[in-house]
């Protein structure tokens, strides 16, 4: 028995680093610190929409980050806490409580390291894209509904994990509205639309004159690197600082953040433990998968021209090493994040080491400027979220359902449904089935089975296959014998358009040469390809047919039955039923 081949464990910092320069290094630190900035809020909102405390998400950005990047097999992909994690999460955390949530994470990792190191990678790939759609896009509406509470500032003292007992507590919270949290949430979420835009033609706002020498050029490129995060969370709570606006905020909601990491902690284990947290642990594997090499096929594209394409397997491993170790350290799942990454790239960086800083610099920011955060209104947070949402959303693809077919349309918009409603492993789930039915049958639409038309010689009839003879198509075969014209000696089956085979198609030919049989009619099979010809012969097809059964080319197989027409008087024999022996497959 041959061994499984394992993947290599090589990280892509060290190819990067040979002949690694002064100059590359002041990009690569350039765009980390940007994309340090640019976390510190994110991480931060996604940690409270996930029911855990916001350092929690600096920490995940801070110790996940630098191992995915340090250990990954991308050059320019950013780790951390994800908005496709948030509904997850929260639902690990309201079900099972925090240290089962770091245990999910823990094992998690460990199965993420498992798919690189057997080189499933590439699996990844063929989960169809419209589910892929359908799943990301619902996550997005639960991102948005997750933060209605601190937009409106509603008086809840625990938000439920479901959708529809989400609605009802909002309904019964509406009389607690708060005017000053909504009007910061909307202000921040209309800042960061607008921020690119106003700079977007290289013109600066009518009427504004610049400073000095600031020249509008200048002016433009300096504005449209400064991150609308940071501009928004500054300004915002700021203002909400100085004109005391009655709101809630992460000092009065969570009491604050060290001004240190964690020490290292080990959360209570047992096998028993294990044993319930096998759907949560199963849903973060493969969220965290999908996530991060869906971010990693982006800045492929994205970058295609200034280094190599990712590498599938070591980025699972990366991924799986930083979802063990971070959790020890108080940490939640972690995966590639497509903003930041994109931020990333765009910023200039062309290697792991933009990463790395960008870990480093919320480090920083941790150890000097925690105190800070005190103010940060949750308002704020709730409203760069639902940019985040809204970002996430590929909304485009519902208006473009109707240019797409039936099948399509359903899986996409059942995994949506599924996954606002219930969750996403059901959706995952009921989409993966959806997509392998609909797909067993298009293929069984696509195969046929057509005679020649006019009719052949007196006595034979040919029938060319087209397509794949699978179970999903068998009944196309097994009703040809119902249809043998009188007088019908001989059956040709025309199979040079049959590109594969499996065992039910092979079932359904050998039923075929015995309903055949019994009406006095002889099976040759001519002109198959490699697959079809290599299991007739080794299921033990090709012996029943006996000499002759099958031809290499249809006019071979004519030929022989012209010639054993006129040597027999039109007559032929036909060999008594034997057993066909079990397919050997």
């Amino acid at each position: 028995m041959r061994p499984v081949p394992l993947h290599r464990f090589r990280p892509r910092l060290l190819d990067s680093l040979k002949g690694y320069s002064r100059q590359r290094f002041a990009a690569d630190a350039g765009a980390g610190l940007t994309v340090g900035i640019v976390a510190l809020p994110l991480a931060m909102a996604f940690a409270i929409a996930s029911g855990v405390k916001p350092e929690a998400g600096l920490f995940t950005a801070i110790i996940a980050g630098f191992l995915i990047s340090a250990l990954g097999g991308s050059n320019v992909q950013i780790g951390g806490p994800a908005g496709a994690f948030i509904v997850i999460v929260y639902g690990i955390v309201e079900r099972y409580g925090l240290a089962n949530l770091l245990i999910s994470t823990i094992l998690a990792g460990v199965l993420l390291f498992v798919m690189g190191l057997l080189r499933l990678g590439a699996l990844v790939r063929y989960v169809p894209v419209n589910i892929v759609i359908g799943f990301t896009n619902g996550i997005a509406v639960l991102i948005a509904l997750s933060q209605v509470r601190d937009l409106l500032g509603l008086q809840i003292d625990k938000l439920p994990a479901d959708f529809f007992s989400q609605l009802r507590a909002f309904g019964q919270a509406l009389h607690t509205f708060n005017p000053y949290a909504f009007a910061l949430g909307m202000l921040c979420f209309l800042g960061l639309f607008l921020w690119p835009r106003l700079f977007r033609r290289g013109h600066v706002l009518p009427g504004v004159q610049l400073p000095g020498r600031l020249t509008e050029a200048s002016f433009f490129m300096a504005a449209a690197r400064m991150p609308g995060q940071i501009v928004a969370l500054v300004t915002l709570t700021t203002a909400s600082t100085l004109l005391a606006l009655p709101v809630e905020t992460i000092g009065s909601r969570f009491g604050g953040i060290p001004q240190a990491l964690p020490a290292f902690a080990l959360p209570a284990f047992s096998w028993q433990t294990v044993q319930q947290l096998f759907i949560p642990t199963l849903t973060i594997a493969l969220l965290g998968a999908v996530e991060s090499l869906l971010c990693a096929r982006v800045a492929d594209s994205l970058g295609a021209a200034a280094f190599p394409r990712h590498d599938p397997n070591q980025e699972l491993m990366a991924q799986g090493v930083a979802n063990v170790v971070a959790p020890f350290f108080g940490g939640i799942p972690a995966t590639g994040t497509i903003a930041r990454t994109v931020t990333n790239l765009r910023a200039g960086a062309a290697t792991p080491v933009a990463g790395m800083v960008h870990a480093a610099t919320l480090l920083l920011v941790v150890l000097l400027a925690a105190p800070l955060a005190l103010y940060v209104p949750l308002a704020v947070l709730a409203g760069i979220l639902l940019f985040v949402a809204w970002n996430m959303g590929e909304w485009h693809e519902f208006a473009r359902l109707r240019q797409f077919s039936f099948a399509y349309r359903t899986t996409l918009l059942g995994t949506f449904v599924l996954t606002v409603v219930f969750d996403l492993t059901v959706a995952v789930q009921v989409g993966l089935v959806l997509a392998c039915v609909f797909f067993i049958w298009r293929m069984g639409t696509l195969f046929r089975a057509e005679t020649s038309v006019p009719p052949s010689p007196p006595g034979v009839q040919v029938v060319h296959l087209y397509g794949a003879l699978f179970f999903g198509a068998v009944g196309k075969v097994e009703d040809l014998a119902e249809h043998v014209p009188p007088g019908t000696r001989l059956m040709i089956l025309e199979m040079h358009r049959l590109v594969s085979m499996d065992a039910s198609g092979l079932d359904a030919l050998v039923q075929l040469h015995g309903a055949l049989q019994r009406r006095g009619v002889r099976l040759v099979l001519a002109d198959m390809n490699e697959q079809p010809r290599s299991l007739v012969q080794r299921g033990g097809l090709a012996a029943r047919l006996g000499p002759g059964g099958m031809a290499d080319t249809l006019d071979a197989a004519l030929r022989s039955a012209a010639e054993a027409a006129a040597g027999t008087s039109a007559t032929v024999d036909v060999p008594p039923a034997a057993p066909v022996p079990a397919p050997r497959l």
